[in-house]
């Protein structure tokens, strides 16, 4: 797959998400066999881009290419001005943010409340293709909702604008992260334009993504809350992908070795007090729907210290090593009852 003139080494692509997508993160997914993975979103206001969070958010160093950055904001000229600066930062692709429905983003008619001014969203990239030499890319949703969806005109706005690849996820922004995704709007997408588009939305296994890619036409998957605490992910739908063939579950000490690494590379990233607070979520999603996982996890959220929470991680991990050689995942709800 090809964003403008960069070639990616294939069709899967770690999305954006706020809080989670990190340069460990994205590195890590990488390495797992994500072809491309888009940054937290940035904000456009330069009044921010000096504080901690937008300076961690902008962090590329040692990224495996492309670096991609996603900006958010509603103003053309901020946002081509948060353009130029992120490119000479190191970004070499710019991510416009058309779809993130929180309500902290939508209130300031930034993300997804962009979908309701046709308008506003040609002028903004517009200004943003002009400000910079990269591709610049577009995340959207369908629309602002089930009444209001406009997916086609916004995409055909962004290819006469100059935007070089879309990602659509399949929801509009009413429906946040409920229902099913919309892949016939998608496929209807695909079909109207030129530009390559990337489908988003319940992507969350191997079969799933080769009947998305099939159905849709699409020409990349996006793969958002499904690898989170999986990022083999990428590597089980790159392998059925060329092959037809599932790989076996990861193995207890593969996946062990794969979180103790992660958590190195957080608590190096953001230091070790907020690395260990940060960590939390990670080793929750890591561990969710193993067996004996929710007493683990309500410990580990008191541990405050990096090295008492790396040593709860290995005793957990060695103990499921003990019973079975690969991960046995168990209803915890029905362990509960």
């Amino acid at each position: 797959m090809k964003i403008g003139p960069l070639s990616l080494r294939n069709n899967l692509v770690i999305a954006p998400m706020a809080g989670v997508t990190d340069r460990p993160f994205r590195q890590l997914c990488k390495r797992m066999g994500a072809g491309m993975a888009v940054s937290e979103m940035v904000a456009s206001n330069s009044l921010l881009w000096g504080s901690e969070k937008t300076i961690r958010r902008g962090n590329h160093e040692g990224e495996v290419e492309p670096k991609v950055i996603q900006i958010a904001g509603a103003d053309p000229a901020m946002m081509a001005e948060a353009a130029r600066y992120n490119v000479d930062k190191g970004a070499q692709i710019i991510d416009i943010n058309m779809g993130c429905p929180a309500k902290k983003i939508c209130n300031a008619e930034a993300g997804s409340a962009l979908l309701k001014d046709e308008a506003l969203v040609a002028r903004i990239v517009e200004a943003v293709v002009r400000a910079v030499p990269v591709p610049v890319t577009l995340k959207f949703r369908t629309g602002w909702n089930r009444e209001n969806r406009n997916a086609l005109a916004i995409a055909r706005i962004a290819q006469e604008g100059g935007i070089a690849a879309l990602a659509l996820h399949g929801r509009t922004r009413a429906c946040m992260y409920t229902g099913e995704a919309e892949y016939d709007t998608i496929r209807a997408v695909k079909a109207a334009v030129r530009i390559p588009v990337m489908a988003n939305g319940d992507i969350d296994s191997p079969e799933k993504a080769r009947a998305v890619l099939a159905h849709t036409g699409a020409d990349a998957v996006m793969i958002g809350r499904a690898a989170q605490g999986r990022p083999w992910i990428f590597r089980e739908i790159g392998h059925y992908l060329l092959t037809g063939e599932k790989l076996a579950p990861p193995e207890v000490a593969e996946i062990r070795e794969v979180l103790l690494g992660h958590l190195e590379d957080l608590y190096a990233f953001y230091g070790t007090e907020r690395g260990t607070r940060v960590a939390r979520k990670h080793i929750a999603w890591y561990t969710k729907g193993l067996r004996h996982s929710a007493v683990f996890r309500a410990r580990m959220n008191q541990l405050e210290s990096a090295p008492a929470q790396v040593e709860a991680v290995r005793t957990f991990f060695d103990g499921l090593a003990g019973t079975s050689e690969r991960l046995e995942y168990v209803d915890e709800v029905a362990l509960a009852a």
